[in-house]
């Protein structure tokens, strides 16, 4: 599927009274900013979950503790468009490997209907992979989001997390990157079976900066070197 539902109008549609709307009401269309947010959401940590019934998909964000700051933020940039409720997510803690404690905030939109599509996109016989439209959705936004949710600076370079996709997935995006917005990168073993990561190339770095600092959040600059 490639429909795009794209509006230059954000939607700050139906604002507190929203979460009392039925999912299969809440319709598009739904702007470039908050398509930007999910997908680039999507290449990192978020989960699309369709409802029972086919009452339509919510997305889930999380984040551990120390990134809550971002959390918020990003949480505020949906909730001001009233896709989620306003309410601010709390930290809270879970048990982990070795029975090590650990925090997280996690927070998800409403469902819509209107999200089926991206789920259908990014689920393949209940695995998560990479689309083959995302060069329609990677905007500065989409990549800035991606970054925050899940880069990291190493050496000069950058590395994307992308354990979650297959190989062929991780190379896919390389190529993306370099023929939309002239990034060079290269995929690397994760250190895992079947795990991989992308890194982007300290001769590309300026180039990603003038693309994406606009978009970013304080807090994570250090992940670009600023």
């Amino acid at each position: 599927m490639d429909v795009i539902l794209w509006s230059i109008i954000p939607i700050k549609s139906l604002g507190k009274s929203n979460n009392k709307i039925k999912g299969i009401l809440r319709i598009g269309p739904h702007s470039i900013e908050i398509l930007s947010i999910i997908f680039g959401s999507m290449l990192g940590d978020a989960q699309g979950e369709r409802r029972k019934g086919g009452a339509g998909t919510r997305f889930c964000f999380q984040q551990e503790s120390i990134h809550v700051s971002y959390l918020l933020w990003l949480h505020g940039l949906l909730a001001e468009a009233g896709y989620c409720n306003e309410n601010k997510p709390v930290v809270k803690t879970r048990l982990g490997q070795k029975g090590v404690v650990r925090k997280y905030v996690k927070f998800a939109t409403w469902t819509y209907t209107s999200f089926n599509f991206i789920h259908d996109l990014w689920y393949q016989g209940g695995l998560k992979i990479v689309p083959q439209c995302i060069s329609d959705y990677l905007s500065p936004l989409a990549l800035a989001i991606w970054i925050m949710d899940d880069g990291s600076k190493v050496s000069k370079g950058l590395k994307l997390c992308t354990n979650s996709f297959s190989y062929s997935n991780c190379l896919f995006l390389v190529n993306v990157l370099n023929q939309k917005y002239g990034l060079k990168s290269s995929v690397h073993s994760a250190g895992a079976p079947e795990q991989y990561v992308i890194y982007i190339w300290k001769e590309s770095l300026p180039i990603l900066r003038t693309i994406v600092t606009p978009y970013f959040h304080p807090c994570m600059l250090y992940k670009i070197g600023k």
